[in-house]
């Protein structure tokens, strides 16, 4: 015989929720809302009916439309057509009972023609609702814009600021769109504003913050890379520029950032093929300085070449390197170059057409081994190991000149 035991509520047992313990009903909130007083009910009236007529006047002024109707007023019965009341054939009219038999439509016809005739006589009557015909066709057309004369050896305010190295174009224009620069102690804000020689230009001292923000990498890249965008497969060389890729030696004192990545551009190109010294920067003063039009930095590479026979160079051949070849229909500058070793040649160029090295020697019989570019301007490639890169240090720069 089975048994049956109870078991005592104990405090670890749930006990039903109370009545006092309920959720309120959803709506209805924690407390009872409690009715206005009728002196309560009359002043929100009042007040609420002092806010409608004064939108009213501010909608329609002191005199409203005739076809307004007041909310507290009935609304006005609409006229019923003159036709309404006029049953549909087929159809059963219930106040008026059978519908009437339609009558034949009566023939006039010299009445219709009189009628045509008069309604061709009178003029076309113009629908009220019909966008008025525009009267001169000059002012909607596009006119040309006559030129703006400028002051006699004014140029843009970017472009001055470009020449005397405060900043590239691109980024005067942001200063001046942000107000930080001034022409003769005036806020100019305005771009394409124009300036002339003599006149003086400051910048603030947020756009100057902001440029010694930026930085500048020197990487020693290596073969298998690109310098600008990636193309055919290739990853550029901003790919290096990690922690882990920093070279253990660099003493410039600035720290890792993500943001140094953001508008970090190739000063100069060098080919897939090439390997060396390679500046990329966020400094538009910097970019300028090295491939910016009229620039005079030189670039130093070491070449390692070959003949098709295994003879020597010939000096004429020597002599057309140095000076006196063309590519692309224009004359090369003159260039320094000269042996090193047997099998090895040092150039030292002042501008940079694409591979132009590689065409310069393919053009007096030479076939190019290897191209390491070891120095650009006053910076020097020095000890730094193929794939890792350094910050330039601001002792650096620079400059038109070779190192002495």
């Amino acid at each position: 015989m089975a048994t049956l035991k109870l078991k005592k509520r104990g405090a670890d047992t749930a006990s039903p929720p109370t009545e006092s313990a309920r959720t309120p009903i959803r709506g209805t909130g924690a407390v009872a809302k409690t009715r206005p007083t009728l002196a309560q009910a009359q002043s929100q009236r009042a007040e609420r009916e002092a806010r409608y007529q004064e939108q009213l006047r501010q909608r329609f002024g002191d005199r409203p439309p005739p076809a307004f109707a007041r909310r507290d007023e009935p609304t006005p019965k609409p006229v019923p057509h003159r036709d309404m009341n006029r049953a549909r054939p087929g159809l059963v009219n219930t106040a008026f009972g059978q519908p009437p038999e339609r009558e034949p439509r009566r023939q006039e016809p010299q009445r219709q023609s009189r009628l045509r005739q008069d309604m061709r006589s009178q003029p076309p009557r113009e629908s009220p609702r019909a966008p008025p015909q525009r009267q001169d066709r000059a002012c909607y057309e596009p006119q040309e814009r006559e030129p703006q004369e400028h002051a006699p050896g004014s140029m843009r305010l970017s472009k001055r600021m470009s020449e005397l190295g405060i900043a590239s174009r691109r980024e005067a224009d942001e200063w001046i769109a942000q107000g930080w620069v001034r022409v003769d102690d005036q806020v100019v804000k305005e771009l394409g504003s124009r300036v002339v020689a003599g006149q003086r230009i400051t910048v603030d001292a947020k756009a100057k913050y902001q440029q010694a923000q930026r930085v500048t990498v020197l990487i020693n890249k290596p073969v298998g890379y690109v310098s600008g965008q990636a193309e055919d497969g290739y990853e550029p060389a901003l790919v290096l520029v990690t922690p882990q890729n920093q070279w253990r030696e660099d003493h410039s004192g600035t720290r890792f950032l993500r943001e140094h990545l953001r508008s970090l551009v190739p000063a100069g190109r060098l080919d897939i093929d090439s390997v060396g010294l390679l500046v990329l920067t966020q400094d538009g003063r910097v970019a300028k300085q090295l491939v910016g039009e009229g620039s005079e930095i030189e670039k130093e590479y070491l070449v390692r070449v070959a003949t098709a026979n295994g003879a020597k160079l010939p000096d004429a051949a020597l002599a057309l390197l140095r000076h006196g070849l063309e590519l692309d229909g224009e004359a090369l500058l003159p260039a320094q170059v000269e042996w090193v070793n047997q099998d090895q040649l040092r150039f030292v160029l002042r501008q940079g057409k694409k591979r132009q090295i590689r065409r310069m020697c393919e053009a007096v019989g030479l076939q190019v081994l290897g191209l390491k570019r070891v120095r650009i301007g006053a910076v020097m490639l020095g000890d730094l190991p193929v794939g890792q890169w350094r910050y330039l240090r601001a002792e650096e720069g620079f400059s038109p000149q070779a190192p002495g």
